[in-house]
C-alpha cells in the first residue's frame, strides 16, 4: 500500500503519524514541493497513484478524470472544500477527512488573537519596540459578548475556552440545532442577530462563494466591536473590513485566513490600522499535528484494505 503525500505539514512537529503509517504497512511518497498543487502539474504528481494525502491541494472533477487509479482521497484537515465531492462520488473515489483533528489548536489561536485584540497587546508591543512608554487602554472579556459563527468542534471548543474568561456567548449554525447549541452554554440566535449583538465575532463557518460577512453585515456590527476570523478568508469582505478598520468602526481584526493566501504585499487590508495577521496558523500545533496524520493514514488503510473508514465524507 502507498500513499502520495502531498501536504508538507504531514508529521511536520510529530512522528507519530509516519511512524503509524509503517506500522500500519503504508509507504510514504512525498511530493511536498510547490504546495498547494492544481492542474495539470497536480495531475502529473499523482498520475498512476491510489491514495493521496492533500492539504490545499485543489482536487476537482479534471483531476479526478485523469487519474482513474485513484482511490482514497484523505484531507489532512477539517475543511474539504479544496475537494469537488460530487465528482469524487461519482468517480467512485472515496473522501476521508480529521474532523476535530485540530479543533483544539485553532480554538487556542482563537482565543489568543481575541485577547491581543481586545487588549491591544500588538499595538503596545510596536509602541514599546520604539522607545515609547504609552498607555494603551484594552477591553476586558468578563463581562462583554462573543459571537461565535459556526458552532462544530471548533466553535464549541472556541465556547469552553470563552467562558472561562467570563464572556457571554451566541452562536449561529445553520446546521446545528438550537438545543444543541443551548445545551453547550451558547444562546442560539440567528446570523443578524449574532452579528449586530456581539463585542467579539469569531468565525469557524466553511468558505463559500460569496462573503457571508459582506459591507452591509458588517456595518451593523456595534462600534468598537472586534473581529476574529480562523477559518476561511472568503467569508469575509475584505475592502469592506479594510474600510471598517480605517474608519474606527471596528476596534481590532484578528485574521489567520485570507481570501487569496499569501496575500499580496500591497493589499490595502495588511496596511489597515489594528489588524493582526497570522499566515493561516491554526492547525499548526503538535497535538493537531499529530491527530491529523495519524488519523489520516489509518482511515488512508482502512479504504484501501475495502473496510468503511472512520471519517468518511464521500
Amino acid at each position: 500500500m502507498r500513499l502520495t503525500v502531498l501536504t508538507p505539514s504531514f508529521g511536520k512537529q510529530s512522528n507519530t503519524p509516519r511512524a503509524r503509517a509503517v506500522e500500519l504497512g503504508l509507504d510514504l511518497d512525498y511530493q511536498t514541493e510547490n504546495h498547494p498543487k492544481s492542474g495539470q502539474d497536480l495531475i502529473e504528481t499523482i498520475s498512476g497513484a491510489e491514495a493521496v494525502l492533500v492539504g490545499l491541494d485543489r482536487i476537482n472533477a479534471e483531476v479526478l478524470a485523469a487519474c482513474p487509479d485513484l482511490k482514497v482521497v484523505a484531507k489532512h484537515g477539517a475543511g474539504v472544500d479544496n475537494i469537488d465531492l460530487d465528482a469524487a462520488a461519482a468517480a467512485g473515489v472515496r473522501v476521508v477527512n480529521t474532523p476535530g483533528a485540530n479543533a483544539g489548536s485553532v480554538a487556542d489561536l482563537t482565543l489568543g488573537l481575541l485577547i491581543m485584540g481586545a487588549r491591544r497587546i500588538r499595538t503596545a508591543e510596536d509602541s514599546l519596540r520604539t522607545g515609547e512608554w504609552g498607555v494603551f487602554f484594552g477591553s476586558q472579556l468578563s463581562g462583554k459578548r462573543l459571537g461565535i459563527l459556526g458552532f462544530g468542534r471548533i466553535g464549541r471548543e472556541v465556547a469552553k475556552r470563552a467562558a472561562g474568561f467570563g464572556l457571554s456567548i451566541a452562536a449561529y449554525d445553520p446546521y446545528v440545532p438550537d438545543e444543541a447549541i443551548a445545551e453547550a452554554g451558547a444562546e442560539p440566535q440567528n446570523l443578524a442577530e449574532v452579528v449586530a449583538g456581539s463585542d467579539f465575532l469569531t468565525l469557524h463557518l466553511p468558505g463559500g462563494d460569496e462573503p457571508l460577512l459582506d459591507a452591509e453585515l458588517l456595518a451593523t456590527m456595534p462600534k468598537g466591536a472586534g473581529l476574529i476570523n480562523a477559518a476561511r478568508g472568503e467569508l469575509v469582505d475584505e475592502a469592506a473590513l479594510a474600510t471598517a478598520l480605517e474608519s474606527g468602526r471596528l476596534s481590532f481584526a484578528a485574521l489567520d485566513a485570507f481570501a487569496t493566501e499569501p496575500p499580496a504585499a500591497d493589499d490595502p487590508l495588511l496596511s489597515a490600522p489594528n489588524l493582526i495577521a497570522t499566515p493561516h496558523i491554526g492547525a499548526y500545533s503538535d497535538i493537531a499535528n499529530a491527530n491529523m496524520g495519524t488519523w489520516a493514514v489509518e482511515d488512508v488503510v482502512r479504504v484501501l484494505q475495502g473496510e468503511e473508514p472512520r471519517y468518511s465524507v464521500v
